[in-house]
């Protein structure tokens, strides 16, 4: 009999940003298939604990922390654990996104630190499962040019994206006459902008279905998570903004859904659990066996649909003016956005100012076409020091 090996080459992985919650999902599915999967590399930021089991369990070849000292008191704490080769900061990082014996790059860093590193393993010729959807918010159409002429993939992680990708398969991309993307509507779906004015970071924090890091939760809950998705959507899948729609779906059965030209639609389904999409990105096209607990339609009362409220949830309708304007504006929204959402955590601004700040930033903006990953990142520096700025003079 034909070992499962043989029909399946093993594919070996780097993970970046694998203490965080996709990281640590990741790690999940590739120790439940290791006839599959090998860790070869990982990457994390302070969280030493964490990733000092999980280099003991996964034996890298490779590891990237944060910084030199952690990289170094991690070195001497795990020195009897294998022939492991150390890295540190974001050099190092990138410096194993691309290194010989990567096969696939699970990019899963929060935010637009993830950029950089993404870069160079698709220019290191690795295919990307994608978690971090800032990347494409950023420099869509830079990467998915350098994903184009190095031959490689860049499969989503995200649920609606891999929900899209599925809801695709055996269809003609002509057929397509919108992508439809289903969000929650976070915690905050019901409340009134006067009572939606008192929340405190620990409700954001609460979100009804899904299990996620602290920045995407409260993004979430903003509806700017969303935004940002239709962002990403439109590169992942070649599609202009004004066919991209979103659609709240408070039970999290649908995740998201493609229409085509005969009025027929195609939904994918499932528990909201990110150990499903992960598997989908790493083992694409096809579907192999997770721990997660079948979808139980005997359980469903009801699956309810409604419009987005653009009155409560501001962020969603500044991420689709972004996506028009294009010219820098999606780099400046992310940034503005993750300053934004940090001074909430930290108690420095009221939930309904996370908007108001990412617009005032979005408004000081001097449009213009970035042609480099060095012209983005100069655009999110500048965006970063405006927020900053007007979050220090309180003028919000």
């Amino acid at each position: 009999m034909e070992s499962d090996t043989h029909r399946h080459p093993l594919k070996h992985i780097a993970v970046l940003g694998s203490t965080g919650s996709i990281g640590r999902n990741a790690l999940e599915v590739i120790a439940s298939h290791p006839e599959r999967y090998q860790v070869v590399a990982l990457a994390a930021g302070q969280n030493t604990e964490l990733l000092a089991k999980q280099v003991q369990r996964f034996r890298p070849m490779a590891v990237a922390v944060h910084n030199r000292e952690l990289g170094r008191a991690l070195m001497d704490r795990l020195s009897g654990t294998g022939d492991t080769e150390w890295f540190w900061g974001p050099e190092g990082i990138s410096r194993i996104a691309g290194m010989d014996g990567v096969d696939t790059v699970i990019s899963a860093i929060t935010g637009a630190a993830g950029l950089e590193p993404t870069v160079a393993a698709v220019r290191a010729g690795k295919d990307v499962a994608l978690a971090n959807k800032e990347t494409l918010v950023m420099a869509g159409d830079l990467v998915m040019r350098e994903a184009a002429a190095h031959g490689v993939s860049i499969l989503p992680v995200d649920s609606e994206h891999s929900a899209v990708l599925q809801s695709l398969q055996g269809h003609h991309r002509e057929d397509v006459k919108r992508i439809i993307l289903t969000a929650s509507g976070g915690p905050f779906r019901d409340l009134s902008l006067e009572e939606m004015a008192e929340v405190t970071p620990a409700q954001a924090l609460n979100h009804p279905n899904w299990d996620m890091g602290p920045k995407v939760t409260v993004d979430s809950a903003t509806l700017m998570n969303k935004g940002l998705e239709v962002i990403e959507a439109r590169w992942l899948f070649d599609l202009p903004i004004s066919r991209i729609s979103v659609l709240i779906h408070p039970q999290s059965v649908i995740h998201s859904m493609v229409e085509y030209r005969d009025g027929s639609i195609i939904a994918q389904m499932g528990v909201p659990h990110m150990i499903t999409p992960i598997a989908y990105a790493l083992s694409y096209p096809r579907h192999i066996s997770t721990p997660i607990a079948p979808l139980d339609f005997s359980q469903i009362r009801s699956l309810t649909f409604e419009s987005p409220d653009s009155k409560r949830f501001h962020c969603l309708d500044l991420a689709l003016r972004a996506a028009d304007e294009g010219a820098g504006m999606p780099a400046v929204l992310n940034a503005a956005n993750e300053i934004a959402v940090d001074a909430f955590l930290k108690g420095n601004l009221p939930f309904l100012s996370i908007p108001r700040l990412v617009e005032r930033v979005m408004d000081r903006h001097r449009p213009r076409d970035l042609t480099s990953v060095e012209e983005v990142m100069a655009t999110d520096a500048w965006a970063r020091e405006t927020a900053l700025d007007l979050l220090a003079s309180r003028v919000i």
